[in-house]
């Protein structure tokens, strides 16, 4: 039996799928941008796995635990009706030297798992530098939302990635019209 190859979009979370809330620890705070159940909802019908990739340094510093992270992940997964594949999250702080920690690629590694990925149409959206680096560093394709704190780190890109859309809705729209179909 051979693998067959996946093509899938990993995804930040606050800043891009949901506004950016400092250190977001509660469900009721949480609040999905207008265009991303749609934008979702088209890349899984496009053959898309989903799949949220966040850091959250909040549980290192002791601001909330690892239940909320999975409470709100709770809330996200019915707002979007099941759609993400699997979420992953990054507990350490930033001077940790962990794997997992964005722009490591840890997390991606662990939400493919055996799959194999297919790289050259596969993609990481966010709204920051450490999201595209860790689109560059596993060798997805990238594209930057200007929503959260996307609009000020499109000023400081040295490597430009592949799209930079006004929203999480936008992006979707530029990858499905850029995603190649076997045989082409």
């Amino acid at each position: 039996m051979t693998n067959e190859l996946q093509k899938a979009v990993f995804l930040d979370r606050d800043g891009t799928l949901i506004e950016e809330v400092d250190f977001l620890s509660r469900v009721e705070d949480m609040r999905l941008f207008a265009s991303t159940a749609a934008a979702l909802t088209r890349l899984h019908q496009a053959g898309f796995k989903l799949f949220v990739v966040t850091n959250q340094s909040g549980i290192a510093r002791g601001y909330f635990g690892e239940a909320d992270v999975h409470a709100i992940h709770d809330q996200l997964q019915a707002d979007l009706g099941g759609m993400i594949s699997g979420f992953q999250f990054c507990p350490h702080m930033p001077n940790a030297g962990c794997r997992c920690r964005k722009p490591n690629i840890g997390m991606i590694e662990a939400s493919v798992g055996p799959s194999v990925l297919d790289i050259e149409n596969s993609w990481m959206i966010g709204d920051k530098l450490l999201d595209i680096e860790t689109g560059f560093n596993a060798g997805l394709r990238t594209a930057l939302v200007r929503t959260g704190y996307g609009s000020k780190a499109a000023d400081l890109l040295e490597r430009r990635p592949d799209v930079i859309a006004d929203d999480i809705g936008e992006a979707v729209d530029l990858i499905l019209g850029r995603s190649r179909q076997p045989g082409e």
